[in-house]
């Protein structure tokens, strides 16, 4: 965009220039050398204007009035793309606006309600989801990779398949959440509340789990390589049947504060 507008600006200078000095016109040189010289694509339409404009300048130049009806058309044109970049800020800040207003009308009911796409679009462009609450609602196959989920409220919601790799959850709220088959590869879930949440299958390769609370927890067949486990805060009633990749230690430990190996207590078939 920044590049774009700055070739916008050359020719706006260069077209002030000439109404000033008003220089004898030369006859303009052919189209397809013009665009040769011309390196980005998005700036084809400018110089394509400029072009006609020297040619119509050329052809009418012993007519001065219509050569200065031929200087303010193109300024005008020019000032007109220059507002239009330069308010390319207010127009991503009304998407945002806009993606913000749909998750917060739909917030306490069922269904996506249009969340999935808002999430997806304010996290593409980088803004922090913190504290977002989307408690009970439609998520399934969400898209949040490296999302800033800080304190979000993500109660009973169902986001089978989904992505939040490298994700941060820290302090959020995942109770009774379902995040089946889900890709949860070096998230941050510390202080984070995992509540009798279904992990069956999940990907919690690498994630930080300290001081999490996991409290009725279905681990069922989770990959748990490089688990950072140690300072989970609770853990009791976890379900650890058919985990893969226990990081050493962990399975004893989670069994001796009340973790479970029993598979007819695992729900993930």
């Amino acid at each position: 965009m920044f590049w774009a507008l700055g070739g916008v600006v050359i020719i706006l200078q260069r077209e002030c220039l000439l109404m000033i000095l008003h220089s004898p016109r030369n006859k303009p040189e052919p189209w397809p050398q013009q665009r040769a010289r011309i390196r980005h694509q998005a700036l084809v339409p400018f110089a394509l204007f400029e072009w006609v404009s020297d040619w119509l300048a050329y052809a009418l130049s012993r007519w001065s009035f219509l050569e200065v009806l031929e200087y303010l058309g193109g300024f005008s044109i020019l000032v007109a793309v220059v507002f239009y970049f330069s308010e390319s800020g207010d127009r991503l800040q009304q998407k945002h606006y806009q993606a913000w207003q749909v998750i917060n009308t739909a917030q306490g009911k069922g269904g996506s309600g249009g969340r999935i796409e808002a999430l997806q679009e304010l996290d593409e462009d980088g803004v922090p989801l913190v504290g977002v609450d989307v408690a009970g609602a439609f998520l399934q196959g969400v898209r949040l990779p490296r999302a800033r989920l800080v304190r979000a409220n993500l109660n009973a919601v169902d986001a089978r398949n989904s992505n939040f790799e490298m994700a941060d959850f820290m302090g959020a709220n995942l109770r009774a959440g379902n995040f089946r088959d889900s890709n949860f590869k070096g998230a941050s879930l510390q202080d984070a509340d995992l509540s009798e949440a279904d992990f069956c299958s999940a990907n919690l390769s690498g994630a930080n789990l300290e001081n999490a609370i996991m409290d009725g927890t279905e681990l069922g067949e989770a990959d748990l390589a490089n688990l950072r486990w140690q300072g989970i805060k609770s853990i009791k009633g976890t379900v650890l049947h058919g985990i893969r990749n226990a990081p050493p230690g962990f399975v004893e430990w989670a069994v001796q504060h009340g973790a479970v190996m029993t598979s007819g207590i695992s729900d993930c078939q």
